[in-house]
């Protein structure tokens, strides 16, 4: 494994990218990655320490929980105070503060919500619990919506009538075209993400280069992935073409993962979604259709995502459309921190924030 990924690490040919980056003499190019993975990667491998003043790097809104709207947390602990339910969540849901409190909070005080890996792995729990309603907070993109369709297909034809999910997932074409389409769009390219691409493909990242005259190029996480992916993207830019690349063709297929984007669409339609830092977005959710309604904790237990204000101060939503760098927020590093988060960019393993207070400006 480790001779595989050296492949994708040499660091002598990191810093033959490297000098080619640097001798860039053309107009200012703004890239951004749009998933949380490639900005931890990004920051861990100090690629921006590699570039030129004339190429920078942006993060955009591709961390699921970072996304995730304070109404979703709210209505998320309204159902953590029922005597009879379980919460089972995702352990980067835990700390993301809602209106007045957070899930870690509430399971400190006695709710019973539970850490899963896996979507799946809250079937057993409602099987070990059949006097309590299972509620599983389903946040994510095409990557593990899949796995969550699956859970519901699993409880369907295993007759588990104590499972419910709080869907919060969403796709992200929708949210590409929503920066694309800006007005005072400041992004010349994007790096798009890896694993949602092995999902989805890449025909919905040719329309939005047809549609909206912006280069793409789908990559991996590795060093040399993402400094050869930053290359094309300053090529295709500067001389004005909107093309896109897949240069992760050793995970991503043209056509993607058809049968897990079926599952996926079983199970979900697609429906208006909150986006943390953008708004309402038609057809950018997953909403559980209506022949797996019983399934839906939403419709279940008559909740309403209610219109939640962010923290005060808190330049998250910024953060999320490129608009500003962590460290131009008043609260980073202080009122905000990993430990005692203000906003769900310090949260996540993924945030843009929580890697610039781990990693520095660069």
């Amino acid at each position: 494994m480790a001779d595989y990924f050296s492949g994708f690490r040499d660091h002598e040919t990191a810093q033959k990218l490297g000098r080619m980056l640097s001798s860039y003499r053309g107009r200012p190019v703004r890239i951004m990655e749009v998933c949380g993975t490639h900005t931890m990667a990004i920051f861990r491998y100090g690629i921006r320490s590699l570039l030129p003043d004339g190429i920078s790097l942006v993060s955009g809104p591709g961390c699921p929980v970072c996304v995730t709207p304070v109404s979703y947390i709210d209505a998320a602990l309204r159902l953590a105070a029922g005597r009879d339910v379980i919460i089972t969540t995702f352990g980067d849901l835990m700390r993301v503060p809602g209106s007045r409190s957070s899930l870690l909070r509430e399971k400190a005080s006695g709710a019973d919500i539970r850490v899963v890996y896996s979507p799946l792995d809250s079937l057993k729990v409602a099987q070990d619990n059949p006097l309590k309603k299972v509620v599983f907070l389903s946040v994510g993109f095409e990557t593990t919506a899949p796995v969550s369709a699956l859970s519901v297909l699993k409880a369907f034809e295993g007759g588990i009538d104590n499972f419910f999910m709080l869907s919060a997932n969403k796709t992200m074409p929708e949210a590409l075209k929503f920066l694309a389409s800006d007005s005072n769009r400041e992004i010349d390219g994007f790096i798009y993400p890896g694993h949602v691409s092995a999902v989805i493909g890449v025909s919905e990242y040719e329309k939005i280069a047809a549609d909206f005259g912006i280069p793409g190029v789908v990559t991996g996480f590795e060093p040399l992935d993402i400094l050869r992916a930053v290359i094309s993207l300053v090529s295709l830019a500067a001389g004005g073409k909107a093309a896109v690349e897949n240069q992760y063709s050793r995970f991503v297929a043209r056509e993607g993962n058809p049968v897990a984007v079926s599952k996926m669409y079983e199970v979900f339609e697609p429906s208006c979604s909150a986006w943390r830092g953008i708004g309402n977005l038609p057809g950018s959710g997953l909403a559980i259709r209506e022949k797996y309604s019983a399934y839906d904790a939403w419709k279940r237990f008559g909740l309403a995502a209610h219109g939640a204000e962010e923290p005060l101060a808190c330049r998250c939503g910024d953060v999320l459309r490129g608009r500003a760098v962590p460290y131009e927020c008043g609260l980073f590093g202080g009122a905000c921190t990993p430990e005692n988060p203000a906003g769900a960019c310090m949260v996540s393993s993924e945030g843009t924030c929580a890697a610039y207070y781990r990693y520095g400006r660069q």
